[in-house]
């Protein structure tokens, strides 16, 4: 029943936001603003941590003036997200732009037939970036998803992820996929969000924006188990409605690369790209809930 009503009301809905023009999709952002930040301070304690914690030499000024301008952009990934469902080829290559040196990097390993793992963390509008991919490229991506609680909103952004023919799948079957794939001979580039908050016993620690941070370490394990070069994607706020996407090889020899450093570097990345636009990374998300392992050395 939940779900007749959801594909009855809500999707027609989505799908009627999705085609209005950018203009209102924005007035509509300042509203969403103006309700989330000043009437139900949605996570606004968390964000203010978060930024404290990471910039200790900011002004209490300078923190609330981030957070203020994280929450705007905020609003503005939730309506870009919706857009789209319906956003044309054209459209989207001219708000989320890649430069020919960076087209030319991703067609160096597609030309060589060569799969490859893509990593990039919550900044820009990092659903945008994601299946910027299908957009750009004919290849095949496989994206790698956490599932959302609700299976309706899951199973819809399942299906906008993959739009336009992306593999779209759950990090249990990564593995799995991935030995398919070679199986069958069949390039692929693996999607990757490496700044989630993983599970501390089995995460990768390190000191990012000032802190002691948990680590996934799926990237670097698939890249040295499959030998497949990194490639870590930046994604910069041009201005309201329009990024731009820049690629940084971390390596094309995996195997070569001592444990932690291909996770060093990307994370290194990462933070570069936060510092250089710190409104731009999702503070929202409790990203510092776990507290470092001390180890026995009894």
């Amino acid at each position: 029943m939940i779900k007749l009503l959801f594909n009855i009301f809500i999707i027609p809905c989505l799908y009627f936001i999705s085609i209005l023009p950018f203009w209102i999709l924005f007035g509509l952002s300042n509203v969403l603003y103006y309700i989330i930040f000043y009437v139900f301070s949605y996570r606004k304690k968390v964000v203010l941590d978060n930024l404290r914690k990471s910039f200790p030499e900011k002004s209490e000024r300078e923190i609330n003036k981030i957070s203020k301008e994280f929450y705007r952009h905020f609003c503005d990934i939730i309506f870009e997200t919706i857009k789209l469902l319906t956003i044309s080829i054209p459209e989207f290559k001219k708000r989320c732009a890649l430069n020919q040196e960076d087209l030319d990097l991703f067609n160096h390993f597609f030309n060589k037939q060569q799969s490859f793992v893509g990593v990039m963390g919550h900044c820009g509008n990092w659903e945008w970036a994601a299946i910027a991919h299908q957009f750009y490229f004919k290849s095949l991506i496989t994206g790698v998803y956490h599932p959302l609680s609700n299976k309706n909103f899951d199973s819809f952004m399942l299906k906008l992820r993959g739009r336009l023919g992306g593999n779209i799948i759950p990090m249990s079957r990564v593995y799995k996929e991935l030995l398919i794939l070679r199986e069958k001979k069949i390039m692929n580039t693996l999607g990757l969000i490496a700044d989630q908050t993983p599970s501390p016993e089995s995460a990768y620690w390190t000191k990012f924006l000032n802190q002691d941070t948990a680590i996934f370490f799926g990237a670097e394990k698939i890249a040295k188990k499959f030998d497949y070069p990194v490639i870590f994607l930046s994604n910069k706020k041009v201005k309201r409605g329009y990024y731009q996407l820049s690629a940084h090889i971390i390596t094309e020899n995996p195997k070569k690369m001592n444990d932690g450093e291909i996770t060093e570097l990307h994370v290194k990345q990462l933070e570069k790209d936060i510092n250089s636009q710190p409104f731009n990374w999702l503070w929202s998300h409790k990203r510092w809930k776990h507290k470092k392992p001390i180890l026995d050395i009894n």
